[in-house]
C-alpha cells in the first residue's frame, strides 16, 4: 500500500475538526479486521501486538507483558495488514521503552514498509503503583515514549500517542504529537474485557482536562478518546456530546473484538436454530 504523507493527513483531519466531523481510528489485529474497517470508512488504522493477542482470545493487556517482542510483532503484522489496505493510512504501535531497539533506523524501516505514522504502544502509561515507579526509576520511563514521538515527528511521520493524564498530554504536545489520544483504561465489555473501569459519566471532565493541557501547548492539537467505558458507539457519542474539546474516537477492542464476538455468537446461534 502507499504511505500517506503527514501533511496531507493533517490537512484532512484539521478540516474534519473545523467541520465538526468526528475522526475515527481503529486497531486491527488481522488483515480481515483492517479490510472491514476500511470498507466501513475508517479514517486511520493502527496495528500493534495487542491486536494480535485480543483476536487470539487473549486480553489486550497481554501486549504489555513479556509474551513476545512487540516491535518485531508489528513488523510481522504489517505483512498481513498493509497489503490489504488501499486507501487508509496505517500506523505502527512502537514500544518506545525497548532497550534493544535502535529507533532511528527502526522508524525508517517502518516508513519504508508503508506505515504512515506511529503510536506509543505497548506503553508504560497503563502501569501504575510501585511497579510504575520502579520502571521510571530504572530507565524504562514514559519519557522514552515522549522521545519516540519527538523522533517520529522529526521524520515527518503522523503521531497519535496515548496519554493518561494532563502532564503527559502536555509533554506529548511539546514533542510535536499530531493527535492526542486520551486513554481511559482497558476497554470494558465482551468475554475478555475489563470489569474495573472509570464511570462513563466521569470521563468527559477528564478528557477536557487533558485536552486543555495539550491545547495550551498547541492550539491546533487534535484530541480523541479511547478505552475504558467508551466501548460502543453510544458511549463515544456521549463523550463527544459532553466535552468541549474532543474531536473523535479511537477504538481497538471496541472496533474489532467486540463486533466479532457479537457476530460470531449470533451467527452460530442462528445456524444451531436450523431444523429439518
Amino acid at each position: 500500500m502507499p504511505r500517506f504523507e503527514r501533511k496531507a493527513l493533517m490537512d484532512k483531519f484539521q478540516d474534519m475538526k473545523r467541520r465538526r466531523i468526528p475522526i475515527v481510528g481503529g486497531g486491527a489485529g488481522t488483515g480481515l479486521s483492517a479490510k472491514c474497517e476500511e470498507e466501513g470508512g475508517i479514517d486511520l488504522i493502527v496495528i500493534y501486538n495487542s491486536g494480535r493477542y485480543r483476536m487470539a482470545g487473549r486480553g489486550s493487556l497481554s501486549g504489555v507483558l513479556a509474551y513476545g517482542n512487540a516491535n518485531e510483532i508489528v513488523v510481522e503484522m504489517a505483512r498481513e495488514v498493509l497489503p490489504v489496505t488501499k486507501k487508509t493510512p496505517v500506523l505502527a504501535g512502537v514500544n518506545g521503552t525497548d532497550p534493544f531497539c535502535l529507533f532511528d533506523p527502526f522508524l525508517d524501516q517502518l516508513k519504508a514498509m508503508g506505515f504512515s505514522g506511529i503510536q506509543n504502544f505497548p506503553t508504560v502509561g497503563l502501569i501504575d503503583g510501585v511497579f510504575r515507579a520502579n520502571l521510571e526509576e530504572t530507565g524504562m520511563s514514559y519519557g522514552l515514549e515522549v522521545d519516540l514521538i519527538r523522533l517520529a515527528r522529526s521524520k515527518d511521520m503522523l503521531t497519535t500517542p496515548y496519554v493518561f493524564n494532563a502532564a503527559e498530554a502536555e509533554a506529548m504536545a511539546k514533542a510535536g504529537a499530531d493527535i492526542i489520544v486520551c486513554h481511559l483504561g482497558l476497554t470494558t465489555g465482551g468475554s475478555i474485557g475489563s470489569k474495573t473501569s472509570l464511570k462513563l459519566a466521569d470521563c468527559p471532565a477528564l478528557v477536557d482536562d487533558w485536552a486543555e493541557a495539550a491545547l495550551k501547548v498547541n492550539k491546533d492539537a487534535i484530541i480523541i478518546v479511547h478505552g475504558g467505558p467508551v466501548s460502543m458507539p453510544s458511549d463515544a457519542q456521549f463523550i463527544l456530546s459532553n466535552t468541549k474539546n474532543c474531536h473523535g474516537f479511537y477504538g481497538a477492542s471496541s472496533m474489532e473484538r467486540l463486533p466479532t464476538e457479537i457476530a460470531l455468537v449470533e451467527q452460530t446461534k442462528a445456524f444451531k436454530a436450523l431444523s429439518f
